[in-house]
């Protein structure tokens, strides 16, 4: 059995669990997110704990047990507390600055680099420019604008400059010797 398929997913108070068949809506303080799982998962709400279960061990549905189980929880994790991910523009001149809904990057191109911010998700940027925090309620959306905005210029090995996150830690190459 699923270690984690098995665990019940706790419901914190002021969120709400509704299950209408495979689909799941979670409301909170933070907003509301729904899903549609897997119609083979039993997805039940009980003594304030979401239980997922399994309708039988093939491979398919042990697979989908623990995966059912780990978004349900994102998901009360996210309308209650939220996510964010954090990241750090390293390097000279390189800045970032929030206009509107847009992340507008200077990163050493001969031009600025807008990344527009989903519905969700808002861009939040230190007095120095070189902090980005990228904020929002889905955890999957959350990271994943976070690895666009880090596409846009990665840190590279040799001098370190570049957007990395904040607890990456970049591998330093020696570059090449001198004559001898």
């Amino acid at each position: 059995m699923s270690r984690i398929g098995r665990k019940p997913v706790p419901i914190p108070s002021g969120v709400t669990v509704d299950v209408k068949g495979s689909t799941v809506t979670v409301k909170g303080p933070k907003g509301e997110l729904t899903y549609t799982f897997d119609p083979d998962m039993q997805i039940e709400v009980q003594d304030g704990q979401v239980l997922v279960k399994r309708p039988s061990d093939h491979r398919r549905h042990r697979a989908l047990h623990g995966l059912t189980r780990a978004l349900i929880n994102n998901m009360v994790i996210g309308v209650s507390q939220g996510y964010e991910k954090r990241l750090i523009l390293e390097g000279v001149g390189y800045r970032a600055d929030v206009r509107g809904d847009r992340l507008v990057l200077n990163v050493g191109y001969s031009h600025q680099v807008e990344v527009p911010a989903p519905p969700g998700i808002t861009f939040e940027v230190d007095r120095s420019g070189k902090n980005v925090t990228v904020r929002g309620i889905d955890k999957q959306l959350v990271g994943e604008i976070a690895a666009r905005v880090r596409r846009v210029r990665p840190a590279e090995p040799y001098k370190g400059t570049g957007i990395r996150y904040a607890d990456e830690v970049i591998r330093r190459k020696a570059g090449k010797s001198g004559r001898k």
